[in-house]
């Protein structure tokens, strides 16, 4: 029997059996990192005043921002495409004839929505969804310029 034990611990050693403990451990940090850009999109949906008559016409439509989540934004409307427009004074254009609007950013129209940031645009903070402006639009009471159709492009400005 004592022959036995030694020859099973001889095949033991041989055949690279571990009989000893672990020699010892170590660790070592893995770090893990990303990183996501401040990012932005906008859209809009038109101011349609439909007919106007000589009367007050008011109209809304929409600027969409779309920002990461704690991104600080600032919408602004420009001037519009209309010759002498200005952001208080803009203009709708059918051939040479011109019809005066307004934009606002909100429904008392006491707010013109312009392009100067911190003094007529309109702030907020993403949340990642999708947050609607409303843009209120307005044609004055005054004289019917020429019969036709009268357009204008206003470009919108998200600034974060």
């Amino acid at each position: 029997m004592y022959k036995l034990g030694k020859a099973a611990l001889a095949l033991c050693a041989v055949g690279g059996i571990a009989t000893a403990a672990s020699a010892g451990s170590a660790n070592a940090n893995l770090g893990a990192s990303a990183s996501i850009a401040a990012t932005c999109t906008i859209s809009t949906s038109a101011v349609a005043f439909g007919a106007y008559s000589g009367t007050q016409v008011d109209a809304t439509g929409t600027v969409t921002a779309n920002c990461i989540t704690g991104t600080a934004w600032t919408i602004g409307l420009g001037t519009g495409t209309g010759t002498g427009a200005t952001t208080s004074n803009r203009k709708m254009t059918s051939g040479a004839n011109t019809l005066g609007y307004a934009l606002y950013s909100d429904i008392s129209h006491s707010n013109n929505w312009g392009n100067t940031v911190g003094t007529d645009t309109v702030a907020g903070t993403g949340t990642g969804a999708s947050q609607n402006q409303t843009v209120y639009g307005s044609i004055p009471t005054g004289s019917v310029p020429a019969a036709g159709s009268y357009a204008d492009t206003v470009v919108a400005t998200i600034n974060f």
